[in-house]
């Protein structure tokens, strides 16, 4: 087990074209810092042009069911580095990350995650939905497309992220918040913002809020899944 590198775990469902990008800005990052990355992605389609993607940024590939809950337990099971790093195939990041993610670690944070904030829009919508998600995770959760990492012996100690494809962060950031300090990270992570803006910015908010308030009432993860599935509320 080595302590001086990430290994950074993504889930993947027919999302190449991001993951392509992804996997080169992580590579770059990589050899400006010089911390070893380990990168799994875990691919619930078993696409071919994954496997290729993967083989030529030298990441294991991993084929699994469709559950993002998962497949982010998969991976981290394949992990070989003391921190573990989980990212969405659409997330852009730089070398700052990989120092930010490092340096938490090293100085005794559970783990975090990183400031919400869109990386392809400068609309006044997206600004107040940054700030929105910002209040939120102050006494929330956030959630996986915010970058959350941990330390490796305490994600598996508090029972890794659940076995489900919706919310499945939620008790894994409970957990790493009873056992110490889970840093909040300003800079050096940005998500796509081509969901919301196709879904409509108030209308991808509102639905997102009310599978928040349904998980809250004890509506089944899968219940909701299902219906994520049929489009009745967006994929967050």
């Amino acid at each position: 087990m080595s302590s001086s590198g990430i290994s950074v775990i993504i889930p993947c469902l027919h999302d190449e074209e991001h993951l392509d990008r992804l996997l080169l800005q992580l590579r770059l990052a990589e050899s400006e810092t010089g911390i070893p990355l380990q990168i799994i992605v875990v691919d619930a389609a078993a696409s071919e042009r994954c496997q290729a993607l993967c083989r030529s940024h030298d990441a294991l590939w991993s084929s699994a069911t469709p559950s993002r809950g998962e497949q982010l337990r998969q991976g981290a099971a394949l992990s070989a580095h003391e921190t573990l790093w989980f990212l969405h195939a659409d997330a852009d990041v730089d070398r700052q990350a990989l120092v930010a993610v490092s340096t938490a670690i090293e100085n005794g944070a559970t783990g975090g995650y990183f400031a919400f904030r869109f990386s392809d829009t400068k609309s006044w919508q997206g600004r107040v939905i940054e700030r929105l998600v910002g209040w939120r995770n102050r006494v929330g959760v956030p959630y996986g497309d915010q970058g959350i990492f941990a330390r490796r012996t305490t994600y598996f100690a508090v029972g890794q992220h659940a076995p489900w494809p919706l919310f499945e962060e939620v008790p894994l950031v409970k957990g790493l918040r009873s056992q110490g300090h889970f840093r909040r990270i300003e800079h050096g992570l940005r998500v796509s913002s081509r969901r919301w803006q196709r879904d409509g910015w108030w209308r991808r908010a509102c639905r997102n809020r009310l599978l928040a308030i349904a998980f809250m009432l004890k509506l089944s993860p899968f219940t909701l899944a299902r219906l994520y599935a049929r489009k009745i509320v967006p994929k967050r």
